[in-house]
């Protein structure tokens, strides 16, 4: 008994130990970086509207957090929304470009294009076809995150194995058997890893869709603050929205990670 509390205990202390490890390093910068931030302004004559202290910005965080809160909820919303479509779209269109090459080789530049094409020069179209508001802000999402799904599926479906292709073909597996047991598994990981990517970028997209498609009557995201805020130079209300669409992006790519994990274990337990 004495010795099954003493492993219990050090079992305890090492989880303990670890989750310092991971903690402390990052706690600390963070804490030396708003110290150098907080000297820097004191020392270096630095005007607030310019660059305010910290603690302004966090008195930001927590004066106004029911307004901030509630806008970063909408951008929240509208990212994941167009993130969801891109992936379910994305997914559908790398599945047809690994069925049949003729499709892959005349619609692929055309996704190429569709990616390089600055959002900002086509959001006025966007805009003048979905109107102002979280339509056109979705839509502008989409975009954004679309291509990352399509290449890394489409790349990740191409480059299964030759050998069990071979395997499947010579005992007449149907071309769905060899996609959904075949080409979709080896593609899991390209796959996931583009959605961490796509994620990220529907938070800018998202961002980017607020400055430009403004918002409906009494809906405002963290993109209306970040644009009126820097209108009117009070840079910590522009800090502390910058801040929240990072924290909004981190979120979201952990929340893809879990379900990622979470799948994959699922997966490897069947």
């Amino acid at each position: 008994m004495k010795t099954e509390k003493l492993s219990t205990l050090n079992f305890i202390k090492s989880q303990l130990g670890h989750g310092l490890q991971i903690v402390f390093p990052p706690t600390l910068c963070l804490l030396l970086g708003l110290i150098c931030w907080d000297l820097l302004i004191r020392f270096g004559n630095i005007d607030r509207y310019l660059l305010p202290t910290p603690w302004a910005v966090i008195d930001v965080l927590i004066g106004r957090s029911g307004d901030l809160l509630a806008a970063a909820w909408i951008t929240f919303l509208s990212a994941l929304v167009g993130f969801s479509l891109s992936l379910i779209s994305g997914l559908l269109v790398a599945t047809l470009f690994s069925e049949f090459r003729w499709l892959r080789r005349g619609c692929y530049p055309y996704a190429i294009f569709l990616h390089t094409v600055p959002i900002v020069a086509i959001s006025p179209l966007i805009i003048t076809w979905f109107g102002y508001g979280g339509n056109s802000v979705v839509v502008i999402t989409y975009i954004v995150s679309l291509f990352p799904i399509i290449t890394s599926a489409t790349n990740g479906m191409l480059e299964a194995s030759i050998e069990l292709k071979e395997l499947f073909k010579l005992y007449k597996a149907s071309r769905w058997s060899v996609l959904w047991k075949l080409k979709f598994p080896s593609a899991i990981p390209q796959i996931i890893s583009g959605a961490q990517t796509a994620s990220g970028l529907a938070i800018v997209g998202a961002i980017v869709g607020e400055f430009f498609a403004g918002h409906e009557a009494g809906r405002y995201g963290l993109g209306y603050y970040i644009f009126s805020a820097q209108g009117q130079f009070r840079t910590d209300i522009l800090l502390a929205s910058v801040i929240l669409s990072t924290l909004l992006g981190i979120g979201l790519f952990a929340m893809i990670t879990l379900l990622a994990n979470t799948a994959l274990r699922r997966w490897m337990i069947r």
